[in-house]
């Protein structure tokens, strides 16, 4: 019974770090960018909220602020890479680093906590509790708001990927050289997929901040490794189902993520690891479900016969 009652918790949270998975999956899957700004910007989202907040703007003002500090961010990366010339590996650890500055400047010291008791948040882990023990109605759950978020983000996302823009992204991320050929501006492509990218994380860090009631110069570290995991976890149980449907697969990344989250709850309540390697068991899982995925890939994929050839 202990470890169900901390299900809700797990969910929530699963959630949560899945708007951050998904705007992982946009430059892992999409443009085929390994981004690593997430581990800033994740932060920056949940410092601009926070300190807004405490300012006395309105949550939802607090929350589209963040959303722009995030595009922002990726925006200085996608300027390194493409103008600059600079890896997108490197331009994404150099935004990141210098994200550790301007975090600490936006909230003045390592920490800002914001009491539930003093202010309206979105969402708050105090809510989840209260929704379980009856005081609150269910729409007050963090699960119930949070979902609504995932499903509003995956049907702007839909739309926004069948329009020309957003096709002319996928065609970059998918052949950079013939999207070229066909006179799409890859550079100019790749920054708006790395902005969007990391406004997606920006607004998970704010929506996070809010349900853990405080914003830390740390939150983000070790993102990117959850992110990898949801993505990959998400591919790994609905490849087979949402393959067809792009709305599908962000479903299943935002899936993948509470998946990880239950993971690491069972694996936590079962005092199978010490919590002080978490971060360690999080990066053999990403190594284990990318080592799978390549492992099908290539043991288990069924071959097309070329013509003239005859299927086995």
């Amino acid at each position: 019974m202990g470890f169900l009652g901390q299900l809700p918790g797990a969910f929530a949270q699963g959630l949560i770090w899945g708007i951050m998975a998904i705007g992982v999956y946009l430059t892992y899957k999409v443009l085929d960018i390994a981004d690593l700004t997430v581990d800033g910007s994740l932060c920056t989202g949940g410092a601009v909220c926070v300190m807004m907040i405490m300012a006395g703007a309105p949550v939802p003002l607090a929350m589209f602020v963040a959303f722009i500090a995030g595009l922002l961010a990726g925006m200085v990366t996608g300027i390194l890479h493409t103008f600059c010339g600079i890896s997108a590996i490197l331009a994404g650890i150099l935004t990141q680093l210098s994200l550790w500055s301007v975090n600490l400047q936006i909230m003045g010291k390592a920490n800002q906590s914001i009491n539930v008791n003093n202010f309206d948040l979105l969402v708050s882990l105090r809510y989840l509790q209260e929704v379980g023990s009856g005081k609150l109605p269910f729409y007050w759950s963090p699960i119930f708001v949070v979902g609504i978020f995932v499903v509003l983000i995956i049907g702007v996302l839909y739309w926004f990927f069948g329009t020309e823009l957003g096709a002319a992204i996928r065609a970059t991320g998918a052949n950079q050289n013939m999207a070229r050929a066909q006179g799409i501006n890859t550079d100019r492509n790749k920054v708006f997929g790395l902005m969007i990218s990391n406004g997606l994380v920006a607004l998970a860090g704010s929506i996070l901040a809010q349900y853990q009631g405080f914003a830390d110069i740390n939150m983000g570290r070790g993102a990117i490794i959850i992110g990898l995991a949801a993505v990959i976890i998400g591919e790994i149980l609905f490849s087979k189902i949402f393959a067809r449907n792009f709305a599908l697969r962000l479903l299943g990344v935002a899936i993948g993520a509470i998946v990880y989250f239950v993971v690491i709850q069972f694996i936590l309540w079962t005092g199978l690891i010490d919590p002080n390697n978490l971060k360690l068991f999080s990066a053999l899982i990403v190594a284990l479900f990318l080592s799978l995925s390549y492992w099908r890939n290539k043991h288990f994929s069924v071959r097309t016969p070329k013509k003239g050839e005859k299927s086995a």
